[in-house]
Formats: structure tokens, sequence, C-alpha cells
């Protein structure tokens, strides 16, 4: 089992690595995701993926921090170069919910992203809230270079997937499928192919059913599988196998 997508540089996860790492394991984790989310966190990524052969990091910064966090290409492949742990750039994307970056700056962000991801050819994680329209378009400017792209924590709608599967984009679901009144994701999850899906935890933010309401973590990874997995009418371990695969995929082929 692979959490895709998880904050280990945040707090309370921050503070208790080595139990979080334990528990992890213990509940079959085989590799753990964390993920960027401005310079300061790209700097505490670099040093926790040293502290255990299933942790990887990526590279980027969350559109809410595009307005405080300026990089280059050049700061990403310098950085992608000198860590062969961080296997991502990411995460970006468009946030147009909050609002809390400028939407030009977050576009521009974005397409930095998206350059330095082509340049390494190495996966892009990517968030989109109330931004579907604006993100498929710069997406689709891309769609003859073979963008690798990882649609984090996706709650967009069905035709946003049809779109996006036409990128060949991969879609990672959360704790959020879990959630009673989620029933159009849920169903969104239905439709989307099995060789495109992976689980995530997007820790410690959105713990799944039911712990909702809890700080979240890599383990509770384990409620999310088999909700997806009764979604998609298979089995766990078969779910489990699938989603592995998946992110290998993605991230190693």
């Amino acid at each position: 089992m692979i959490d895709s997508h998880c904050h280990l540089d945040h707090e309370p996860l921050y503070s208790d690595l080595n139990n979080i790492i334990k528990r992890s394991k213990d509940i079959g984790i085989k590799k753990l995701l964390t993920i960027s989310t401005s310079v300061e966190s790209f700097s505490r990524v670099k040093d926790i993926v040293k502290k255990d052969d299933i942790i990887f990091g990526t590279i980027g910064i969350h559109p809410h921090e595009a307005d405080k966090n300026e990089i280059d290409t050049e700061f990403i492949i310098k950085n992608l170069n000198l860590h062969k742990k961080i296997i991502g750039v990411g995460e970006t994307g468009l946030d147009f919910y909050y609002d809390n970056s400028d939407r030009n700056k977050q576009i521009e962000s974005f397409k930095l992203h998206i350059e330095a991801a082509l340049k390494a050819d190495i996966p892009l994680i990517i968030h989109s809230r109330d931004a579907e329209e604006k993100t498929f378009e710069i997406l689709n400017n891309y769609k003859d270079k073979k963008l690798k792209i990882l649609m984090h924590c996706f709650t967009g709608s069905q035709y946003f997937a049809e779109q996006l599967l036409k990128l060949d984009a991969y879609f990672s679901a959360s704790g959020i499928i879990t959630f009673k009144k989620s029933i159009e994701l849920q169903n969104t999850f239905k439709f989307l192919p099995l060789n495109r899906i992976l689980i995530e935890t997007d820790s410690p933010f959105l713990a799944p059913v039911p712990n909702r309401g809890k700080k979240n973590e890599p383990a509770f990874i384990d409620f999310t599988a088999a909700k997806l997995a009764e979604i998609k009418g298979i089995s766990k371990p078969e779910l489990i196998k699938i989603t592995t695969d998946n992110f290998d995929n993605l991230f190693f082929k």
C-alpha cells in the first residue's frame, strides 16, 4: 500500500515521525510520498526523506503560497539533481476557492512547475479547487508533451475527469470518498478506470471515516482503500495491488 500524498513536515506528524513511520509499516505501507508546499517546507522534506527507505518527497509551491514563494525552473531542476529521493514536482495548481494568492501568480507558478516537470520528465502533482476550466485549459496546452499528471485529492466533476483522461492523467482518492455526502465523488471514482487511480491521506488533513475530525496520518489510508475497493466492486487486497502498481508505473517507470 502506498500513501501517494501526505505532509510529514506538518504538525502533529513532524514531531512524531518515528511513531508515524512505525504505524505506517504496521498496516503494510510500502512507500510514503511527502509533499512540499513552500521553500521552507521543501527544506524539511529533503531531510525527512532521509529518515527511512519508505519515504520519498516532492519539490514545489502550493497555490496558496504562490504570492510568498518565488522560485524558478532552475531551482527545481537543481534540487531534483541533488536529491534522488525527490521524485515529483508539486504540489502546484490553482485554488480559486480560497484565493489565498493572486490568481495570476497562481497561474504563473503552475506553468513554471509544468515546465520543470517536463524538463525533468517526472510527475506533476496538481491541486485544483474551483478552477476546473482554467486548470484544464493550461494542461491542454501541453497535451503533446507527454506531461505526467497526478490530480491530487481529486474532488472534481466527472466531466473534468473525462477531460483529464484525454491527457492520460492519474487521480488520487483521499478520505473524502468515505464521507456520507460524497456520493457524486464516489460515482466519479466508480467511473474512473482502475489503471488510473491512486490513494492518499493528505495527512494531517481530511481524516477518513471513522476517524473524521481527528488529525489524519498515513496509517489511516487503510480506511480509504477499503472504501475505494467497495466503490470499485473489488477486494481490498486487489485494490491495494492495483493502486500500488499504478504509483510505481507513474513514478518509477
